[in-house]
């Protein structure tokens, strides 16, 4: 089923006050080439509410039809509103979602109008981006966005709206993912926090405050030795502080 959204459509476009509460219908191809993909049609303006001055709301029923052969996931476009030396006189921001080869969709808008609009014209505009603060217990994990790289726990980043996949990796410890969706009405500010699981591999905290990961050989009264990248190294009983042993699955008889 596709879906579709009018996002912030208060636009201040002059309607002309001698006019019969309509203004002509327009049709509209995006993008303005030989091989347009979508077609948008805005009927007639409908008087909804007389406003205070010279400020009224107005309805138009209004369609888009994709005319290229793929159907179209996400598309973010922005209306403008001209008057007749082209100042552009009000804005509003077109999102779809989901529509099929040769479909078309009906949605209506919402206008706030106090003059004369002379043209209407529909181009794309960078999606929407979101602020969030992504983090995880414990701190200091690798992580990606969609398989990009975007830094390390915690970290501030930007989001466009839709469905992301978020990727969390820490020595030591099982890598993570975490499916996040944004949407259009949701607000910059927002956090994600990840725990992640058990540790993968054992770990020894040294005295010094570091801590070593990796698979444990042995332990005796008098040194510690751990395998750690393929080299085994060995350490002195008094500069371990703790040992932790990750959980082994038994090995089949």
């Amino acid at each position: 089923m596709s879906k579709f959204w009018i996002l912030c459509v208060l636009l201040s476009i002059p309607v002309p006050m001698h006019a019969a509460k309509d203004v002509p219908l327009q049709t509209l191809d995006w993008p303005d080439s030989t091989s347009p993909v979508l077609r948008f049609t805005f009927s007639k303006f409908k008087l909804l509410m007389n406003g205070a001055g010279k400020e009224h709301t107005y309805l138009t029923d209004s369609t888009v039809e994709n005319l290229s052969a793929k159907n179209l996931e996400s598309v973010n476009l922005s209306l403008y509103v001209f008057d007749k030396s082209h100042a552009r006189i009000g804005d509003g921001l077109i999102n779809l979602s989901n529509v099929a080869p040769g479909e078309t969709v009906k949605f209506e808008i919402t206008l706030y109008a106090t003059g004369e609009p002379a043209s209407v014209s529909v181009i794309a505009t960078p999606p929407r981006t979101l602020s969030i603060t992504i983090n995880s217990v414990p701190q200091g994990a690798d992580v990606k966005l969609d398989g990009r790289d975007v830094g390390t726990t915690p970290k501030l980043v930007d989001v466009t709206v839709g469905k992301h996949m978020l990727e969390f990796s820490k020595e030591g410890y099982n890598t993570g993912h975490y499916p996040l969706e944004m949407g259009p009405r949701d607000a910059s500010g927002g956090s994600v926090s990840y725990e992640l699981g058990v540790s993968a591999q054992d770990t020894i905290e040294l005295r010094d405050g570091s801590v070593l990961s990796g698979d444990l050989i042995s332990i005796s009264g008098m040194e510690v030795q751990i395998r750690i990248g393929g080299s085994i190294k060995t350490y002195d009983r008094n500069q371990i502080k703790r040992v932790s042993l990750a959980q082994r699955d038994p090995v089949a008889n």
